[in-house]
């Protein structure tokens, strides 16, 4: 009788759903047993966004071979177009799975056609061109919601630039976006439950489009533009593939993260450069390529500020450090050479063993 057997790569993405559901069920058994703090309990949708907007930005940098700036403004458009949605009808549907799931694919198709839009024109350029269109693109989309207002009244929806006394809504309108102030009172439908999920989904549609052909077409663009272009494949097809699909993810991350607070702001800190910047660094300390290292440095990296809060003089000094160390663990060449040295070794011997 024939011994079924796994492929690697379908051994590799059974290990890292695994590592997420194993996450969530230990997580859920803590709570239970109340050795969670309510500090931690917030940061655990938080932990879920981050993840996905690791794990998404991976597909281009990693998988695509662009470095891309702009993640933040994409999840801006994601968590301004759901929470407008959630808001416009919230009182006409009640259900908050309902509601909630129709505004995960309002924000991620928002999301995915500002990716579409943008990368036309702008994946034409290479390395420090795209990097930078990128970025004014995340800062233009975060300055334009700032000075957006939109309100609805029996005529329709009034929008304006300028502020809120030239919307010239009716007496019974009601004052959506407000500028700067963003969106307030939108529906908390977001919790650790569905981050997991939609962890869990991403997760699915990016390796299933790594491992596939159109996955191997990228990673060929990612290595030789030009001998990808020789035998046939389609460089703006894929490009434009990969930057949209990556897009539309960071829009589901935004949804998660406007429905899981009550005022939505276009802060800097919220969808600003610095945002863009440190989910760069996860995908970098996670290792570029790396789909569950992206998960695991956006989780530790997380959690480390709040689990070192009581050191309060000391507490961003381990976090340098910690974040060199993993630089160095990931990119030195000697720890390159001695992971190559352990992790073969016991490679060899389990081939050793098998072949016996």
């Amino acid at each position: 009788m024939k011994k079924f057997k796994l492929s690697k790569t379908l051994k590799s993405s059974l290990l890292t759903y695994g590592l997420v559901i194993f996450a969530y069920v230990l997580m859920q058994i803590l709570i239970s047993g109340g050795h969670v703090s309510s500090l931690m309990q917030g940061l655990l949708v938080p932990l879920c966004v981050y993840a996905i907007l690791a794990v998404s930005l991976n597909l281009t940098v990693g998988i695509l071979g662009e470095l891309s700036l702009g993640h933040a403004g994409f999840m801006c458009v994601g968590a301004f177009a759901s929470a407008f949605f959630s808001k416009c009808v919230q009182d006409s549907i009640e259900n908050s799975f309902i509601r909630f799931t129709l505004a995960i694919m309002i924000g991620a198709l928002a999301a995915g056609a500002a990716g579409i839009i943008i990368g036309i024109p702008v994946l034409r350029l290479k390395g420090d061109y795209l990097a930078i269109v990128t970025l004014a693109f995340g800062e233009i989309i975060k300055n334009l919601v700032n000075i957006l207002y939109v309100g609805k009244d029996e005529s329709g929806f009034h929008i304006s630039f300028k502020s809120s006394l030239d919307l010239n809504m009716s007496p019974n309108g009601v004052q959506i976006i407000k500028g700067a102030q963003g969106i307030t009172g939108t529906p908390n439908d977001s919790t650790f439950t569905i981050g997991i999920v939609l962890l869990l989904i991403t997760l699915f549609i990016v390796l299933n489009l790594i491992h596939s052909r159109d996955g191997r077409a990228i990673m060929a663009i990612r290595d030789n533009v030009i001998a990808a272009e020789s035998v046939g494949i389609n460089i703006t097809k894929y490009k434009l593939m990969a930057f949209s699909v990556s897009a539309a993810l960071a829009g589901v991350a935004g949804v998660l993260y406007a429905h899981n607070i009550s005022t939505l702001t276009a802060l800097p800190k919220n969808f600003g450069y610095n945002m863009s910047i440190l989910i760069l660094v996860f995908v970098v300390l996670g290792g570029i390529g790396n789909i569950r290292g992206s998960i695991i440095s956006a989780v530790v990296l997380t959690l480390l500020p709040e689990l070192l809060r009581g050191l309060n003089n000391y507490r961003m000094l381990i976090y340098a450090v910690v974040l060199i160390v993993m630089m160095l663990f990931n990119w030195a060449p000697a720890c390159i050479g001695w992971r190559e040295k352990i992790f073969g070794g016991l490679r060899k011997k389990k081939n050793t063993k098998e072949a016996a």
